[in-house]
């Protein structure tokens, strides 16, 4: 059976690096037998509520749909004033609430991680120097993606990694990066 790899460009500009990123992605995993589905942050409505239970937006129940389906979740987002943008973050609020990706337990802090068995990669596009946001900030997006995200709903992370400077980054350099996307999409399928 072939893996089902999801992957969302959480930038809100369509035609953006992290959708060409998301493409050679997409095209390693497919070369090597893989499902893909993409999302684009850009063609959704960010309108998005925040109370357990209520009904969703048919974009986020999409998402969450994509998620349920897939094996393995690729993410790629900008890092924007150390974190990623405010329409992806609301939608990941809405999208990974309680009953769908995790669910605390009646008394005590534990919960269910109910993405589990599933694995994930992400990619974060930065104009800050990744060698400098680690020396400096220690790696909060990475950080956050990571633990606070996949790992807190049981998906595992196999891949978290930040590409930068993009303002500084000669043709060759994003030529690179998206060599280094291809072979990410491959290594997951």
């Amino acid at each position: 059976m072939s893996k089902r790899i999801f992957i969302w460009v959480a930038h809100p500009k369509a035609g953006s690096l992290n959708a060409a990123l998301a493409e050679r992605y997409a095209t390693g995993a497919r070369t090597k037998g893989a499902e893909v589905r993409i999302m684009h942050l850009s063609e959704m409505s960010t309108e998005v509520g925040y109370d357990e239970g209520a009904a969703l937006s048919p974009d986020v129940q999409a998402w969450q749909d994509n998620i349920r389906w897939a094996d393995h979740v690729m993410i790629v987002h900008p890092y924007w004033w150390g974190a990623m943008p405010a329409q992806a973050k609301a939608v990941m609020d809405a999208g990974l609430q309680s009953g769908f990706a995790y669910k605390y337990h009646g008394r005590g802090i534990g919960w269910d991680k109910l993405l589990q068995g599933r694995t994930g990669d992400a990619i974060i596009t930065s104009d800050t120097p990744p060698m400098l946001d680690t020396v400096l900030y220690r790696s909060p997006g990475r950080r956050v993606m990571r633990n606070q995200v996949m790992k807190f709903v049981g998906v595992k992370p196999k891949n978290v990694v930040q590409l930068g400077s993009v303002k500084l980054a000669k043709p060759e350099k994003i030529a690179g990066w998206l060599k280094r996307a291809e072979q990410m999409g491959a290594a997951a399928a």
